[in-house]
């Protein structure tokens, strides 16, 4: 048994801010990570991923963080995304939304098939297959620790739980590296470009990052009506939870953020009064949600134990190369097609790698690592949130179900 070295919650939280100020320092100063689109948290993260990686390899030192506040960054960043948003533009987004639950819904379906056809090649339970197909690609890292139990218990895949974790890592990693050069080449290929009107959701532009305004108040209004959002949101998913329906946490922080920006618009003139006053709140809102966002991704991607691959190498690299590749093909010819060949479904082919490959966090920083270089997508960002964070959760526990028997 190796010696471990624990990095505490303090230590392990300060160093994910110095390696996202790496991450964005690398990318301003590289042209190319700008011109694909690399989220910037993905930089900083795998570099600390890989230096963990050779203090095992070389001196057989495992290192494990204590990320518990990642959690938490992410229902901050739900949460805002709630707040930004107005039921005028979800309903607009009614159509799109639909195409992408069905597209993406369908996809399930093939990568499943195509886990299945590779483990059986392998002369594996050709269940095993889904475990590098959509209850780790799609689902996530919770949605395979839900289902591990039962595919080591009940169907006695073995290391069914050693599947699921690998084909998590690299799913997370190749869905930050293939999301933004797929938006960049289709938005050059098509010649589209955003709304000039249009403000962006998360951040800022990268050549305007240093005229973002702010002011004490806005700031500080914001993180009031972000703390209200999480207790709210958490009433929301304990009600949820008593229906039988398990979904998420930060599903209920996205509700109640939406909620809470209806009924103040409605109450307030112009959405201006004491406690709720938008256009000075903004600013400080969308600060907060690109600071928690990048934290997060970074937090995620320097936990992972790239070592705990080796056993599983040759599976898992055939695989998740053939799942990677699949992900390219549809999204270039069908996701792009179908949601419209325009400016606001290049940047949702760059939140679609995330959805089914990585997570729903690393499918809006795909989206905003785009946004960030070219412009806004306001509703890109109302229906690839609802689609990965809601509705393909419900989706992909059924056809799992189906498929695993």
């Amino acid at each position: 048994m190796p010696p471990s070295l624990e990095v505490n919650a303090f230590i392990s939280f300060t160093l994910a801010i110095l390696l996202l100020f790496i991450g964005k320092e690398l990318t301003q100063r590289s042209v190319l990570l700008r011109r694909y689109s690399i989220p910037e948290p993905l930089v900083g993260g795998i570099l600390c991923a890989t230096v963990v990686y050779l203090l095992y390899y070389v001196f057989n030192i495992s290192v494990f963080f204590e990320l518990g506040a990642r959690d938490m960054l992410l229902l901050y960043f739900f949460a805002a995304i709630g707040l930004n948003s107005q039921i005028s533009s979800l309903i607009k987004g009614g159509r799109p939304l639909m195409v992408l639950l069905v597209l993406a819904s369908g996809f399930i379906v093939l990568q499943n098939v195509v886990g299945m056809a590779i483990a059986t090649g392998f002369s594996m339970d050709a269940r095993s297959g889904l475990m590098v197909g959509s209850i780790t690609l799609t689902g996530g890292i919770g949605t395979t620790m839900a289902w591990t139990p039962y595919f080591v218990e009940e169907l006695g895949i073995a290391n069914a739980g050693e599947l699921g974790l690998a084909a998590n890592m690299i799913g997370l990693i190749a869905a930050c590296l293939i999301g933004g050069p797929i938006a960049g080449y289709l938005i050059r290929r098509h010649g589209v470009r955003p709304s000039s009107n249009a403000e962006l959701e998360i951040g800022t532009l990268h050549k305007d990052e240093p005229l973002l305004q702010l002011d004490y108040h806005g700031v500080l209004l914001a993180l009031f009506w972000l703390n209200l959002a999480l207790m709210l949101g958490q009433g929301l998913t304990t009600l949820i939870s008593m229906s039988g329906l398990m979904l998420p946490g930060f599903v209920g922080c996205l509700l109640a953020g939406i909620i809470l920006r209806s009924v103040c618009d409605v109450i307030t003139h112009e959405g201006k009064g004491r406690l709720w006053n938008w256009p000075s709140m903004q600013p400080g809102i969308a600060l907060i949600s690109d600071m928690s966002l990048g934290m997060f991704l970074t937090m995620a991607l320097m936990g992972l134990q790239l070592w705990e691959l080796q056993g599983v190498l040759g599976f898992i690299t055939t695989a998740l190369a053939l799942q990677i590749l699949l992900t390219i093909l549809f999204i270039t010819y069908i996701v792009h097609r179908f949601m419209g060949r325009d400016y606001e479904a290049s940047v949702v082919c760059a939140g679609f790698g995330g959805i089914v490959l990585g997570s729903t966090a690393t499918a809006i920083a795909n989206m905003t690592a785009v946004t960030r270089q070219y412009g806004a997508a306001p509703n890109a960002f109302i229906v690839v949130p609802l689609v990965c964070g809601f509705f393909i959760d419900l989706v992909n526990a059924v056809i799992i179900g189906i498929m695993a028997g």
